[in-house]
């Protein structure tokens, strides 16, 4: 959760387990911008936000896992996951990133890993990206983009997810290892 926020070496400030979070959502990170799927799913966002369609594909990826009943066979299944998530980060022992702690209260309290496998849940986390972004001033296409290839987009997860998993359980297992 924290790795977006912590930047080159930084992450050396940590505990081990903590930098072994950060090396696998790294190299998560780096398997799914490479992957073709997601270069699939990012043409759908490209004309109109360039360089930052890997992002609106990071957050409809967020989506379709959290309404994926393979991962989540109940809303509540998801539910528990969530709020076991902001405790677990509330009461961890090691610092939080500033940004995050500023961040984390909204999240909870806006529920917003709960919230993306809603619509409404959808457009605001667009509209977030975009607050975020230094480049960006509207969200409101990207919405359209994510309705309009609803379809398409699911089809990129579920051909992704799959191959994703297996490799994150990997690389998971390897840092485990070492």
């Amino acid at each position: 959760m924290i790795s977006d926020f912590i930047k080159g070496k930084k992450k050396l400030d940590y505990p081990p387990e903590i930098q072994k979070g950060i090396v696998l959502h790294r190299a998560i990170d780096e398997f799914t911008d490479s992957h073709p799927v997601t270069q699939e799913a990012k043409s759908f966002f490209r004309k109109a936000y360039r360089l930052y369609a890997g992002a609106f594909v990071d957050v409809t990826y967020d989506h379709f896992l959290a309404t994926d009943v393979k991962q989540f066979a109940h809303e509540e299944q998801l539910d528990v996951f969530c709020q076991e998530t902001y405790r677990h980060l509330e009461s961890n022992s090691f610092p939080l990133p500033d940004k995050f702690q500023q961040m984390l209260p909204y999240m909870k309290q806006q529920n917003w890993l709960y919230n993306y496998r809603l619509n409404m849940g959808m457009e605001r986390s667009f509209t977030g990206l975009v607050r975020r972004a230094a480049y960006l001033s509207e969200s409101a296409m990207a919405y359209k983009i994510f309705l309009d290839h609803y379809t398409e987009l699911a089809a990129c997860y579920e051909a992704f997810f799959p191959e994703l998993k297996h490799v994150a359980q990997a690389r998971f297992n390897e840092l485990n290892n070492s």
